[in-house]
């Protein structure tokens, strides 16, 4: 059970959960849709889609197959399709460059991709708090990230056409770290590691509050940065 389809149950017993950064990556996809001028007829989305998009992608009677289990780094189910977007997966696979062929593969001659995940300058804040809760022998407890950066060499590896790789970041204050890991948990976007370390023990997760807590501004509220990487291209207009 991977992280998106863990966060979609957890939403249905939260009166008003986290979403903002779903969102933010789906209103992201329909402005690149538009700003191409790509009508797709049949589209999949992998994890979470947000209402807008999954309207957009809907208009005119096209086909839409939203899979929060699809996993990338294995052959699609369905398809061909016209475009597929990724929110907020592509971060966690352990076979990157194999999960950018396996989307190509899955897409028409011509067809799109869009994939929106957290960079590597993600979750400063939380890091600090994590090393600060076990500063002598700290477990793993965010899994790695990808390095914007390294991104354009790995689309081009993977086949793609016309790949184009941006960033943006997010700035979120927060008055407790549990709240962002309730926001990061509800969204699907916490650990993806496959062997997780021990929960925290009272100790431990009093320092990491109170590491979080330091770095608060005047008002008692710490900032969080949240780096989202996209990840646009296409097949070639020869399938290949």
């Amino acid at each position: 059970m991977n992280r998106a389809f863990r966060s979609a149950t957890r939403r249905q017993y939260q009166s008003v959960p986290a979403t903002f950064l779903l969102e933010e990556m789906g209103d992201d996809m329909i402005e690149r849709l538009s700003f191409v001028r790509h009508e797709p007829r049949a589209s999949l989305v992998i994890g979470t889609c947000p209402r807008p998009l999954a309207n957009h992608l809907r208009s005119d009677n096209a086909m839409l197959m939203v899979s929060a289990t699809a996993n990338p780094a294995e052959p699609l189910p369905g398809g061909p399709y016209d475009f597929i977007g990724v929110i907020g997966q592509l971060d966690a696979v352990n076979d990157l460059p194999g999960a950018l062929i396996h989307v190509r593969n899955a897409l028409k001659p011509g067809g799109l991709v869009i994939a929106s995940f957290l960079g590597g300058q993600s979750l400063s804040s939380l890091r600090a708090a994590m090393l600060a809760a076990e500063p002598e022998r700290p477990a793993a407890r965010i899994h790695p990230m990808v390095d914007a950066r390294a991104a354009p060499a790995l689309l081009q590896r993977a086949g793609w056409k016309d790949p184009v790789v941006d960033t943006h970041s997010m700035t979120v204050r927060y008055a407790s770290l549990d709240r962002l890991v309730s926001d990061l948990r509800d969204q699907g976007l916490g650990n993806a590691l496959a062997k997780p370390a021990a929960p925290l023990g009272k100790a431990a997760l009093g320092r990491a509050r109170a590491a979080f807590a330091a770095r608060a501004d005047a008002d008692g509220k710490t900032p969080e940065t949240f780096e989202i990487v996209t990840l646009t291209g296409r097949r070639s207009l020869a399938g290949t």
